[in-house]
């Protein structure tokens, strides 16, 4: 039996994005029944050279999206990084999941040969074929900033565990 390169990812960035949106719902709900503001969330850093919980939620939608469109050989669509409340975040997570639900697996027919291209014409240059950019890059870094996201609330305090983690099965 072979694994599709659409099987690999488009199911796996659903079920982690779903399980962060639910991760975001607790840490919202728990800043608030702890009498404080739930934006102290939104700042917070493992350590002051890190990116703050904003900005990994932000970075885990964007290679949910930018991996599966490059996969499907479709145009990375452009999403700002404005978001300032978990509102915004879960929306972003949203509208994330809606894209890549959208695209149809016989789009990635032939992925696992594509060469994908990062960068391409300057120093940082990275070529890849689709196999190897799914399993040793974008997948890899996807699981980074979705771990750092859950790490930063329960560093803080959100009574998370690897259940939410996980998310529902």
């Amino acid at each position: 039996m072979t694994l599709s390169l659409h099987d690999a990812s488009v199911p796996v960035f659903r079920h982690m994005l779903g399980a962060l949106d639910g991760v975001l719902a607790k840490s919202e709900a728990h800043a608030k029944a702890q009498g404080y503001d739930p934006e102290v969330l939104l700042h917070t850093r493992l350590f002051p050279d890190m990116l703050p919980l904003t900005r990994q939620v932000q970075i885990a939608c964007d290679f949910a999206k930018s991996v599966s469109a490059r996969l499907a050989d479709v145009e990375v669509p452009a999403i700002a990084d404005e978001e300032r409340t978990f509102a915004e975040l879960r929306q972003r997570i949203a509208r994330t999941l809606a894209f890549v639900e959208g695209l149809d697996a016989v789009l990635f027919e032939g992925a696992a040969e594509r060469e994908i291209v990062l960068r391409p014409g300057t120093p940082k240059e990275r070529r890849f074929d689709g196999r190897a950019y799914l399993l040793q890059y974008g997948l890899p870094q996807f699981f980074f900033h979705v771990t750092t996201a859950y790490a930063l609330v329960r560093h803080n305090g959100v009574p998370v565990g690897k259940l939410d983690y996980m998310g529902a099965r």
